[in-house]
């Protein structure tokens, strides 16, 4: 993390020895985009811990965790499927439940459902592109879903 950091922190150097004026537009748009997704990060981290700190460890390790990793799979694929959920939210949130235990290849499961896959998103999806295709797509992405859960979870000696 401190890599990325550092690399940022030149990149950003760089770019104001280049060109001073477009750098600083660049980061006041950073900043207002940062300001917009930050009550909703906020909030999310919020509700994660409070329903982290009432659901027991060992209910999320029963349910998500090592100890069966197949009905794991199952719940987070279908959570994720059915969740509408931005990318900003769903990686912090894979952070704490790796911290709790969940696997890899559970947490594939889950954000590869949550970003592939969309039942609440089925409405409009099938005014653009019909019933069959939205249909077809959908599955398609679960099933290529859990196939990436089981890549992640062979790389990872999790199988």
């Amino acid at each position: 993390m401190y890599y990325l950091c550092i690399a940022t922190g030149l990149s950003v150097l760089i770019s104001a020895i280049l060109d001073r004026k477009k750098t600083a537009t660049a980061l006041k748009i950073a900043w207002k985009k940062f300001i917009a997704i930050l009550p909703a990060f906020l909030t999310m981290l919020i509700l994660v811990s409070i329903i982290l700190f009432l659901i027991p460890d060992t209910m999320i390790s029963q349910y998500l965790g090592n100890e069966s990793r197949f009905i794991g799979i199952v719940f987070a694929s279908s959570f994720g499927s059915i969740t509408l959920m931005p990318g900003f939210v769903a990686y912090p949130l894979c952070g704490i439940l790796l911290k709790k235990g969940v696997s890899y290849m559970v947490l594939a499961a889950f954000t590869t459902t949550l970003m592939m896959v969309g039942i609440l998103t089925y409405p409009v999806e099938k005014e653009y592109f019909g019933v069959k295709v939205t249909i077809i797509r959908n599955l398609i992405s679960f099933c290529m879903a859990l196939l990436i859960a089981l890549v992640i979870g062979f790389f990872f000696g999790e199988l």
